[in-house]
C-alpha cells in the first residue's frame, strides 16, 4: 500500500472548506491583476508568451512539402506555491454567548477572521510583485517627479496613462483593461482640476473610481485602500503611491496565446479547513486552515508601472 500524501492525511471539514473557498474580502483589489487560477501540483513552470502570434508567416505550401508548425506561448521560470496555515481559536465562552443571539454562526466567523489574515498577506505579495520595477523594461515604466506629479495642478494624468496604453499595445496588441491605484493616488485624482472639469458634465460632484475608469479608458479601476501594519507598529498603505495599468485576462492558463499580465496560482481545493477540535487548557475550539498559493507576473509587457503618481 502507498504511503498517503499531506492532502490525503487531513481530515477535511466540507462544511466549513467551503466557507473559506467562498470567502471574499471587498477591501483587497490584487486579484483584478492576478486573478485565481487552480493548479494541480505545488510547482511548476510559469506559461509565458513569446511573440509569434505578432509574426507574419510564410503560410503557403507547394504540393508534398511539409506544413509548418508553430506553437504559441511557453514554460517560463518555476513558480513554487507557499503553503500558510493558522489555526483559528473560538473560546468556549464566546461560543456561548453567541448562541443566545439568533443568526450567529461563530464557526464560520473564526474561519473568515483567519480568511481576513491570509487575504492580506496575499494582498501585499500581490502589490509587491506589480510594484517590483526590476520587474518592468525600461519602455513599461515611468516615473513621476515634482510637476509631473499628479498634486500639480499642470499635470496631465490622461496623457500618463494614454503613454501607458500605448506602450503595452505595442508590445502586446491588447489595450488594458485593468488598473490598480493607491489610496493617495485616488485622493489626488478626484481633486484634480482636468478631472474635475471633465466630471462636471457627468452631473457628479467628485469623481468616482468608475468615472475615473471611463476617464482613463479601461474596463476596470480598483483603489487599493489596504493598509498594513510594520514590526515598529506603523501602518502604511498597500498599494503606496504608484498605479499599476495591465491586459489581464480573467480566463484560465490554459490560454496560451492571451498575453495575460498575472496569475495567482493555487492549489485545487484550497483553501481547506481541518476538523476543528478541542483544547482543554484554554477551552477552545482550534479551527486549522491552510492555504497554497503564489501571485505571478507571467507578462510583463502586459503591464505598466506609473511610479510615485502622487507625491
Amino acid at each position: 500500500m502507498s504511503q498517503m500524501n499531506n492532502s490525503q492525511a487531513r481530515v477535511v471539514d466540507p462544511v466549513l472548506t467551503s466557507v473559506a473557498q467562498g470567502y471574499k474580502n471587498n477591501a483587497f483589489v490584487g486579484g483584478a491583476l492576478f486573478p485565481t487560477v487552480a493548479v494541480s501540483s505545488r510547482g511548476g513552470k510559469i506559461i509565458q508568451f513569446g511573440k509569434e502570434g505578432f509574426q507574419l508567416y510564410a503560410t503557403g505550401r507547394s504540393p508534398g512539402a511539409n506544413t509548418k508548425r508553430i506553437t504559441f506561448g511557453y514554460e517560463g521560470k518555476p513558480y513554487v506555491l507557499e503553503s500558510h496555515s493558522l489555526e483559528g481559536m473560538l473560546p468556549i465562552e464566546t461560543l456561548q454567548e453567541a448562541q443566545n443571539v439568533p443568526g450567529i454562526d461563530m464557526s464560520s466567523t473564526t474561519i473568515s477572521s483567519v480568511q481576513d489574515i491570509f487575504a492580506l498577506r496575499l494582498e501585499k505579495q500581490q502589490a509587491d510583485a506589480a510594484r517590483n520595477q526590476a520587474a518592468y523594461g525600461a519602455g513599461n515604466k515611468m516615473t513621476l517627479s515634482g510637476a509631473s506629479q499628479w498634486n500639480d495642478p499642470d499635470s496631465d494624468p490622461v496623457g500618463d496613462v494614454e503613454t501607458a496604453k500605448e506602450a503595452i499595445r505595442q508590445k502586446t496588441g491588447k489595450r488594458p483593461n485593468v488598473g490598480v491605484i493607491g489610496a493617495a493616488v485616488f485622493a489626488v485624482l478626484k481633486q484634480h482640476p482636468k478631472i474635475i472639469e471633465r466630471t462636471k458634465y457627468t452631473g457628479r460632484d467628485v469623481p468616482t473610481k468608475e468615472l475615473l475608469a471611463s476617464f482613463f479608458g479601461l474596463d476596470n479601476l480598483e483603489v487599493g485602500d489596504a493598509v498594513f501594519s510594520d514590526d515598529a507598529g506603523g501602518f502604511s498603505d498597500v498599494w503606496g503611491k504608484d498605479m499599476v495599468l495591465a491586459y489581464t485576462k480573467t480566463g484560465t492558463v490554459k490560454d496560451r496565446g492571451e498575453p495575460s499580465y498575472g496569475y495567482t496560482y493555487q492549489l485545487a481545493g484550497y483553501p481547506l479547513v481541518e476538523e476543528p477540535y478541542f483544547e482543554r487548557n484554554p477551552k477552545s475550539w482550534v479551527f486549522p486552515v491552510t492555504d497554497e498559493v503564489a501571485p505571478v507576473v507571467a507578462g510583463a509587457d502586459a503591464g505598466y508601472l506609473i511610479i510615485n503618481a502622487a507625491a
